[in-house]
């Protein structure tokens, strides 16, 4: 059985009023660096253009980077900057049993998380930092927007450079995603995902840091070869982090970087908006039907495009296939196909699973309703191999 993707806060995170005293240290060097740091507090309007978040619940952070987008006067641009506790970040249409290894997610307790855009699947943590510039659409440029970020890491002591996907690279290494799934012979530091609704557009992207490359490897290492799906697969992308070419570089320096190059590019005087994540906020209704909505199942696997798994495996009795169609999260059909067609009674116990197996939720599929069947004999070591099948 697979669990809904739940967030905890991170044993390393330190406590509310402890984390504010932290983060009100960095906001000085923020205020040093850039001089115009506004002091936070507990409201929240979209009124305003530069916002640095203090939370890290990537529930918070997801929710409040739609409720800016959706709620900013469409003529202004807006740049968001934030971190996150450890998660894996799937694209809008993507496929969570082909882009996460969700046995490591259950045994690091690191959930995973289906944002609102498109793109690839990502790895959040301490050591990486997220980036998001929205823009009316009509003057939206990717590639633009691209370099707006490219100057910030330049600014860095970096010599960096966009690739023809708009993601930022040092040398052969990407430093940034979304879109990219990391691997460790050679890297990246950058990518971008995008969307548009209306008259908004936003480009946002996660820059590598310092963050934790093995724990990235190992949650998005995926071998499930068996799933053919409709949706948006990761390019698997070579990836490093910025202070591997500048062990200088810090969360802070990065976003006073990004700041600046952001005002400039778009003429903004203005002061920082330090976005803290407590009751008040929580509390405008947007925010809070958006938190609760992403670790739901109905959006986490009931927004999943249709896929199809085709497996096979041998029993004392003879191989067997099974193939399973599923949309939306749940499974649409499910066939067997037997070696020993001899075997007519198991034949059609199979297909009498097939059958109740139809419209119940892949990988949450309630046992009740299959019948006592499948607690025993061959129909029993059927159920149990496909429930680890889809399961993992």
């Amino acid at each position: 059985m697979h669990h809904l993707p739940t967030y905890r806060q991170s044993k390393s995170c330190l406590p509310v009023i402890a984390a504010r005293t932290t983060v009100g240290a960095r906001s000085s060097r923020l205020r040093s660096s850039c001089s115009r740091t506004l002091a936070a507090d507990s409201s929240l309007s979209p009124q305003h253009s530069v916002y640095v978040s203090r939370s890290t619940n990537p529930y918070f952070n997801l929710t409040l980077e739609d409720w800016l987008f959706r709620h900013k006067r469409p003529k202004e641009p807006l740049l968001l900057l934030y971190r996150d506790d450890p998660c894996v970040v799937i694209g809008r249409n993507q496929n969570p049993w082909k882009e996460v290894n969700l046995e490591a997610s259950r045994r690091t307790g690191v959930p995973w998380i289906r944002r609102r855009s498109g793109g690839g699947t990502v790895y959040h943590d301490w050591g990486n930092t997220n980036f998001s510039i929205h823009l009316p659409r009509t003057s939206f440029d990717r590639h633009a927007t691209a370099q707006v970020v490219l100057r910030a890491v330049r600014s860095l002591g970096i010599d960096a450079r966009v690739n023809d996907r708009n993601d930022i690279c040092v040398g052969e290494y990407k430093i940034s995603g979304p879109g990219s799934r990391g691997f460790l012979a050679a890297g990246y530091v950058s990518g971008s995902a995008y969307k548009i609704v209306n008259n908004r557009a936003y480009h946002h992207g996660t820059m590598l840091i310092s963050t934790k490359l093995g724990l990235l490897g190992d949650l998005l290492h995926v071998s499930k070869n068996t799933i053919q799906t409709k949706g948006v697969e990761s390019v698997r992308s070579p990836v490093r982090n910025l202070q591997q070419f500048n062990p200088a570089v810090s969360h802070e320096t990065f976003v006073n970087a990004v700041v600046a190059a952001f005002r400039t590019e778009y003429g903004i005087d203005e002061e920082i908006r330090i976005v803290q994540e407590d009751a008040n906020v929580k509390d405008i209704e947007y925010i809070r039907n958006g938190m609760a909505e992403l670790p739901s199942w109905d959006w986490a696997f009931g927004q999943t495009p249709e896929f199809s798994q085709k497996v096979t495996t041998k029993f004392s009795w003879g191989e067997l296939t099974a193939e399973i169609r599923s949309k939306h999260g749940v499974i649409l059909s499910c066939c067997f196909e037997m070696s020993n067609r001899r075997d007519l009674e198991l034949e059609q116990q199979l297909a009498a699973l097939g059958e109740k197996l139809k419209q119940q939720k892949y990988g949450l599929v309630d046992e009740s309703a299959l019948g006592p069947e499948v607690h025993g004999g061959a129909t029993g070591e059927v159920w149990g191999w496909l429930r680890v099948e889809m399961s993992n």
